[in-house]
């Protein structure tokens, strides 16, 4: 029976997509094989009905509410959404969070080291979900930044910062440039 809906399964998901967008989606952290289906069933795997990256994320739910008066915040929960991709991407987030190297996980540590884990994780859950509207709708394969995208893309500020902790742990460094041959 078990053979039999994996079968129907199949093939509903290949009048939906096509096995490359499975496989793009394959790429990305924290998603495999079965939770690409999950995602093409859901959303039915044509990105024109959503315009942006922006409002998928906000039909899956994973955009924080805004709710500012005379410069108070006052809210920033999560609105209601789709609650099996919600729970995908949670569960995708949190496995991208446990691992060492890659841009989410960077991404996370830079978050929770600021905002707090569970913000951290709603944050890297709609990083996915820019991402997966982006693979679908390009039909491209993902692609990832690299665990040192950041300090790449400041060294002066990584540079502080490392100055920062060793002088409070009562150290002075200082910086040379590498000289090449």
């Amino acid at each position: 029976m078990i053979n039999t809906l994996d079968a129907r399964i199949a093939a509903q998901l290949a009048v939906l997509s096509s096995d490359e967008d499975l496989d793009n989606l394959d790429t990305l952290p924290g998603i495999g094989r079965l939770a690409a289906e999950v995602i093409i069933a859901e959303t039915g795997g044509d990105m024109t009905q959503f315009a942006t990256a922006g409002h998928l994320a906000s039909w899956i739910g994973v955009c924080p509410g805004m709710n500012e008066s005379a410069g108070v915040s006052k809210s920033g929960h999560t609105r209601p959404g789709n609650s099996n991709l919600k729970r995908l991407l949670g569960i995708a987030a949190m496995s991208v969070s446990r691992s060492k190297n890659g841009y989410l996980s960077a991404y996370y540590r830079r978050i929770a080291t600021r905002r707090g884990s569970q913000r951290a994780l709603v944050a890297v859950m709609h990083k996915l979900a820019i991402a997966i509207w982006h693979i679908l709708h390009d039909k491209t394969a993902y692609q990832d930044l690299g665990a040192d995208y950041f300090t790449r893309r400041d060294p002066e500020r990584a540079m502080r910062r490392m100055t920062k902790e060793a002088n409070r742990l009562g150290l002075t460094i200082r910086f040379e440039p590498i000289t090449t041959a």
